[in-house]
């Protein structure tokens, strides 16, 4: 019995022993690890070194936007101090478009696509003008670039602004199913749309206050974020695709205006490039040597306060070897610069 009763005992303490170590290891691993994470995130580890696989880079063509003089500049974002940027970013290839003895039909598919007569004009050796089937538009078109643009003769019929336009999200459904037809929406095309209501004074498009005082509404397509980063154009207002469009039912007159501005970016082709702290770049910025994308509505002798700083991929609408990153200066009463982000050992080709 004696015996029994001991056994009885150890078991007990085995058992009760085994459970204070399992509990332990547990315990002890749930404190190893959060250690080690803190640790990594207090300490990570440095990145790669940069790739740069396309050696220096090519000058990107930034706007040229004048400023008035003795315009001065201050730092006032909402942190206070300038924004911490990482070391490196990806600089993405944008492969050529190539000419090819389909290239001009694949420009009259296109044009039939959106409503306009396959037997265009030849204006020079790349562009060709398509009449709209029924409707006093024409739409005039690279056949190598793809780049085109539509414009309507509002003097000849002036019905698309005899109605109001449609709200902003119909209008853009209507761009988007417009360039499906003629598959011509590429998937980057889905970062911000912005719209802007449009009248008629004096022959010219100016900005309405609202939708019932429109005659139009122009509907811009910005690109995806890529990298987590904006892109941004040569007027920091306007898309590098935009289209204006009516209120009317009839699809051959919905389109008043387009410009489809667009050029291919590789995903899956990058290489990594050192980039500019952000104390270099705003001590760039305040030597001169960024370019002024919008002046906004400031004058001589103003004081701009620039409330954001930061990076972004500059989309040019024109053809480029590679998307590239820079700075963005955000300021007061509209004012935005651009300064190029690659550090100089390997930019300005």
């Amino acid at each position: 019995m004696s015996s029994l009763t001991q056994t009885a005992i150890v078991t007990r303490k085995i058992i009760r022993y085994g459970i204070f170590a399992i509990i332990f290891l547990i315990v002890g691993r749930i404190l190893l690890t959060g250690a080690v994470s803190l640790y990594k995130k207090l300490f990570p580890a440095p990145p790669p070194p940069p790739t740069v696989t396309y050696g220096k880079l090519s000058k990107l063509a930034f706007p040229e936007v004048g400023i008035p003089q003795g315009v001065s500049f201050t730092l006032e974002t909402t942190e206070g101090t300038l924004p911490k940027m990482p070391t490196q970013t990806k600089v993405f290839f944008m492969p050529k478009p190539s000419s090819n003895l389909l290239s001009l039909s694949s420009a009259q598919n296109k044009a039939e696509s959106l409503g306009f007569n396959p037997n265009g004009e030849q204006l020079s050796p790349t562009t060709y003008r398509f009449p709209n089937k029924d409707n006093p538009s024409t739409l005039e078109i690279n056949i190598v670039s793809g780049v085109f643009s539509i414009s309507y003769d509002l003097k000849t019929d002036s019905e698309p602004i005899s109605v109001r336009p449609p709200v902003s999200e119909i209008a853009a459904s209507e761009v988007r199913s417009y360039l499906s037809s003629a598959n011509l929406l590429p998937a980057d095309l889905t970062g911000t749309t912005k719209a802007e209501y449009l009248k008629l004074n004096n022959d010219k498009f100016v900005t309405a206050i609202s939708q019932s005082e429109a005659d139009l509404v122009k509907i811009n397509l910005f690109r995806k974020n890529y990298d987590n980063l904006p892109a941004v154009t040569p007027d920091p207002n306007a898309a590098n695709v935009w289209f204006i469009v009516s209120g009317v039912t009839n699809r051959g007159k919905q389109i008043v205006a387009a410009e489809f501005h667009y050029f291919t970016v590789d995903e899956s082709q990058f290489s990594t490039y050192p980039i500019k702290t952000s104390e270099t770049a705003w001590k760039e910025f305040t030597e001169g040597k960024a370019s002024t994308a919008n002046a906004g509505v400031n004058k001589e002798g103003d004081n701009i306060k620039i409330r954001k700083v930061y990076l972004a991929y500059f989309d040019p609408g024109i053809q480029i070897d590679f998307f590239e990153p820079v700075y963005v200066f955000e300021g007061d009463n509209g004012y935005v610069a651009y300064l190029p982000a690659v550090t100089s050992d390997y930019y300005g080709q």
